[in-house]
């Protein structure tokens, strides 16, 4: 039995090692904690509890990974744009730390590739990224503190990927925009889920987008949201003339 367990050991231990060896090449500096790291690429599917009972998985670290980043993003934005308002920097603020663009950075850094789940990578929506990224934040910070976590939002983040003018421009949300739209101009609108017809391995959902009575555009996404922004994205470039005419 002995025999078995230290095959056992020796197992967990090489899997660690190149846990570990991975997450460094990523990172570009040594982790110490090496337990919040861990935690931070730990699916909730995997059921893991500490001595104590409390769950070990990323979705804590994800909590204060994304106070960080809105931290860090927000202090930088006060500094670089002096002339903007209390509610145009926290526009500017959500665009940087938009879902997409988190699941983007998760991405770039093929942290999926690190998670430990019962669920097959194949079957996570495209926002597993953005949540480990927010979780690796999360375990810098506790690791090596707010300066070291500053400096690597700005290394990962701000310096390659922050640019005021571009960001100016950039629409977080056609479905905000269009409904702004229709309530100016007093048109009625209407999302409407319909039934999905696909053979996806992945639930998906169906929309159609009603202005004024009549279906102006359709979407279809694994969530009610996606499929509706879809719907909405679609609308908006349909529409772009008549909206620029009375913004």
């Amino acid at each position: 039995m002995s025999f078995i367990r230290n095959i056992l050991k020796n197992s967990r231990s090489q899997e660690d090692g190149n846990f570990f060896l991975q997450l460094q090449q990523t990172l570009g500096f040594k982790p110490k904690k090496k337990n919040l790291y861990r935690k931070a690429f730990t699916h909730r599917s995997m059921n893991i509890k500490d001595e104590k009972g409390n769950p070990i998985n990323y979705e804590r670290l994800e909590f204060v990974g994304d106070a960080m980043l809105g931290s860090v993003i927000a202090s930088y934005l006060y500094g670089e744009v002096p002339h903007g308002d209390e509610g145009y920097l926290t526009k500017m603020r959500s665009k940087v730390v938009s879902r997409e663009h988190l699941n983007e950075l998760g991405k770039e850094l093929n942290l999926i590739d690190l998670v430990i789940s019962r669920i097959p990578k194949d079957n996570f929506g495209d926002n597993i990224h953005g949540n480990l990224f927010e979780a690796l934040v999360g375990a810098i910070y506790l690791d090596k503190g707010y300066k070291f976590c500053e400096s690597f939002i700005y290394k990962r983040v701000i310096n390659p990927h922050v640019d005021i003018e571009k960001l100016e421009g950039k629409v977080i949300s056609y479905k905000s925009l269009l409904i702004e739209w229709c309530q100016k101009e007093k048109k009625t609108f209407d999302y409407e889920i319909y039934e999905d017809t696909g053979n996806d391995a992945l639930k998906h959902f169906a929309v159609k987008l009603s202005i004024d009575g009549k279906v102006v555009s359709k979407g279809r996404a694994t969530s009610k949201k996606k499929a509706e922004e879809k719907a909405s994205k679609r609308a908006f470039f349909a529409f772009q003339t008549q909206m620029a005419k009375h913004s």
